[in-house]
């Protein structure tokens, strides 16, 4: 199905924060430069720094695309549930503002919905630079499976994860599958008004496990589609600017809240599963600000008791900023329009 550039659009692409701000000029001109079919943008922008600020509104006057600003950080599925409450499109394309596309990539998603009348597609989807060369995951499993004991239990699985994308493409075609990830991926809004909007007390990790296990729940359809192809760029955080959302994005209540909650939300054992996840707690914030600064501070060696002192303040910081963040949201966080309203026009938002 090729869509004439004349047609109203199927699509909104509803871009937001994932762990920082400084890929955003990136990936913005990644979208629009390869995109050939029409398409409406939301940026939900949560708190950037001033000069992301002013870059996105430039941006938005020159190519008429909608920012919704707040002057707090989001959590992902708050940002996406901003996002989702203006669209009236058939379909709605959740995009991190890390991520770099390739040409053709909105039109080959949207040809997979509209062949196989899925509910979401994900593309092949890469990690780090160079763009498009090694596989973060090629669809997946995403099921609760239930033991002799009749214990229920998570099952996830990414395929082909690093392999490299030169190897593995040749073999890859389009199938159904359970696995999508918000890195990337459509969604047919009109599920929405089904499932309401995503759950927002999945604050930062698995969100997509949750999502893709409501949507096999009522009956919608998973697909991949490799002839999409989108890399994200993970951190380190590049800008001390980044620095703040980074720690709150990746923090230790936040993570342990969203497993907690996925864990009793679907009736899941507390198992190795999830005891894994909670030993490996602030493992991005360790791997991507506290051993770099380790090493700078000791002219490239390991020190093992500055180490264990970064470690320490660490912990604390995340758990004052954590808790700020905490007290101040309810006076802040802005009220959604209830999905089912959202047919005919745009709703409006509100703060509590």
């Amino acid at each position: 199905m090729k869509l004439s550039t004349t047609e109203k659009p199927l699509v909104t692409i509803v871009v937001v924060p994932r762990e920082r701000f400084s890929c955003t000029q990136q990936s913005l001109e990644s979208i629009y430069q390869h995109t050939d079919i029409p398409f409406k943008l939301i940026y939900v922008d949560g708190n950037s720094p001033a000069k992301v600020r002013s870059y996105l509104e430039t941006q938005a006057r020159e190519k008429q695309f909608q920012i919704i600003r707040t002057d707090y950080y989001l959590s992902p599925n708050h940002a996406r549930n901003i996002g989702l409450s203006q669209v009236n499109t058939k379909y709605v394309v959740f995009a991190d503002n890390d991520i770099i596309v390739s040409p053709g990539w909105l039109q080959a998603l949207v040809n997979c919905a509209e062949e196989t009348g899925a509910t979401v597609v994900g593309p092949l989807m890469c990690e780090k630079e160079p763009v498009h060369e090694i596989v973060h995951f090629a669809g997946g499993e995403c099921r609760i499976v239930t033991d002799i004991k009749g214990k229920q239990h998570l099952r996830e699985k990414m395929y082909k994860q690093k392999q490299m994308v030169r190897d593995v493409l040749p073999q890859l075609k389009r199938t159904q599958t359970e696995l999508a990830e918000f890195h990337c991926v459509l969604v047919r809004t009109e599920i929405f008004e089904q499932i309401g909007y995503l759950d927002e007390e999945m604050l930062c990790t698995k969100e997509h496990l949750d999502f893709c296990l409501t949507v096999a729940q009522a009956g919608g359809k998973v697909y991949f589609e490799p002839d999409c192809i989108v890399t994200y760029v993970p951190g380190p955080p590049l800008e001390w600017t980044d620095i703040h959302f980074y720690m709150l994005r990746w923090s230790d209540a936040w993570t342990l809240e969203s497993l907690k909650h996925i864990r009793e939300k679907w009736n899941l054992a507390e198992d190795g599963y999830f005891k894994t996840k909670c030993k490996k707690l602030g493992w991005r914030r360790r791997a991507t600000i506290n051993k770099p600064l380790v090493r700078r501070l000791s002219f490239g060696f390991e020190n093992p008791p500055l180490k264990k002192v970064l470690s320490f303040l660490d912990k604390k910081l995340n758990r004052y900023l954590t808790n700020r963040y905490a007290q101040l949201l309810p006076q802040r966080k802005l009220q959604l329009t209830p999905i089912q309203s959202q047919k005919a026009s745009t709703p409006e938002l509100s703060k509590v």
